[in-house]
């Protein structure tokens, strides 16, 4: 069990292109919910297993403090999609903690649809920070990538 990658979850892709799922990218509220190693993301689970607070995307596995980075996530701010020549980008502004944040073996985050009507809190992708991260009574940011929080090359 580990993570070792970022990746867009497959079935967000598929149901947002089938019309299947209502995902709308730069609209709807997006979260990202901080998580420890004892995971190990697959981006091609079913739908049902890639949405907040099921499968290995338990609350059990997730790191949070009240007040601080609240259980179920921080919301995206600035959200944008965006085409330029052959690249679709999904991004955001970057996301912090409160500013006295305890937390151990943060290894990841998942970012989902907080507003996903077919499948409640529907996962976009997942993102691995590389290894395990600890911030005490201080904050955390998640520093997107200048790429962006998920590219699609077309």
């Amino acid at each position: 069990m580990a993570w070792s990658a970022s990746k867009v979850i497959a079935c967000a892709v598929l149901d947002t292109l089938k019309l299947t799922e209502s995902l709308d990218w730069d609209t709807d509220t997006m979260t990202v919910a901080l998580y420890n190693n004892s995971i190990t993301p697959d981006n091609t689970a079913a739908q049902a297993s890639n949405a907040y607070n099921t499968g290995q995307w338990a609350t059990a596995n997730e790191v949070y403090e009240a007040g601080q980075w609240a259980q179920a996530g921080v919301n995206l701010a600035s959200v944008t999609v965006a085409q330029a020549s052959n690249v679709v980008t999904f991004d955001a502004a970057d996301t912090a903690s409160g500013s006295a944040f305890d937390g151990a073996n943060i290894y990841g985050c998942l970012v989902y649809d907080n507003t996903s009507t077919t499948t409640a809190d529907q996962g976009i992708c997942y993102n691995y920070f590389g290894g395990a991260n600890t911030v005490t009574n201080g904050t955390l940011t998640v520093i997107w990538n200048a790429g962006g929080i998920a590219t699609f090359t077309t």
